[in-house]
C-alpha cells in the first residue's frame, strides 16, 4: 500500500514540474503574472493623475505604461515573429484615456505571449543581432521580462507619491 502511495504522489509530482519545465514556460507563466499585476497598478491610480510625473524628466504615468507596452511589441515583434515592427508608428498615437492605455498594454501582454508561445524551445538558443551585442532569444525573453520590471517599479513610486496605496504583489 505505501509503495502505491509513494508511486502516486510521484506520478503527480512529476505532472506538476513538467508544467513549468522549459525556460519557455515558465516566462509564459511568469509573463501572465507580469500581466496581471502591471494591469493592477494600472487601475489603482486615478485617470485624472495619469498624466503625473515627479519631475519634468521623468515620463508621465501614462507614457511609462505606453513605453512599456512600446518595448514589449517592439522585442516580441522583431525576435519572435516574421512580421516587420515599425517602431515609430507604434509609438505615435499615445491615448488619451486610462481605458484605451489599459487596453493597449493588455493587448501587448497577449501579443507577446502568442508570439513565445508560438516559439520552439530550441529556438531560444538561437543567437540574434541586438542594438547592444548579440544575444540569445532566452536572453531577450529575460530583456521583455526585466523591462517591464523596472517600470512597473517607478509606476509603484508613482501610485506611493500620489497616495494611492500600490495592490500587493502578483508574480508568484
Amino acid at each position: 500500500m505505501i509503495h502505491k502511495l509513494i508511486l502516486c504522489f510521484l506520478l503527480v509530482s512529476g505532472v506538476a514540474m513538467s508544467q513549468q519545465s522549459t525556460p519557455k514556460d515558465a516566462f509564459l507563466e511568469k509573463w501572465k503574472n507580469s500581466k496581471d499585476y502591471l494591469l493592477k497598478i494600472a487601475e489603482q491610480m486615478p485617470e485624472d493623475r495619469y498624466n503625473y510625473k515627479p519631475t519634468e524628466r521623468e515620463m508621465s504615468f501614462k507614457e511609462q505604461l505606453f513605453h512599456i507596452r512600446g518595448n514589449m511589441l517592439w522585442l516580441g515583434t522583431t525576435y519572435f515573429s516574421k512580421e516587420k515592427f515599425d517602431r515609430e508608428e507604434s509609438n505615435s498615437n499615445l491615448p488619451e484615456t486610462k481605458t484605451e492605455i489599459i487596453e493597449l498594454v493588455g493587448t501587448a501582454f497577449d501579443t507577446v505571449y502568442a508570439q513565445i508561445q508560438n516559439t520552439k524551445d530550441n529556438d531560444l538558443s538561437l543567437e540574434v543581432d541586438f542594438f547592444a551585442g548579440p544575444k540569445s532569444k532566452l536572453q531577450i525573453l529575460n530583456l521583455l521580462q526585466d523591462h517591464v520590471t523596472h517600470h512597473r517599479g517607478q509606476l509603484i513610486v508613482y501610485l506611493n507619491l500620489n497616495d494611492v496605496k500600490p495592490p500587493g504583489f502578483v508574480g508568484w
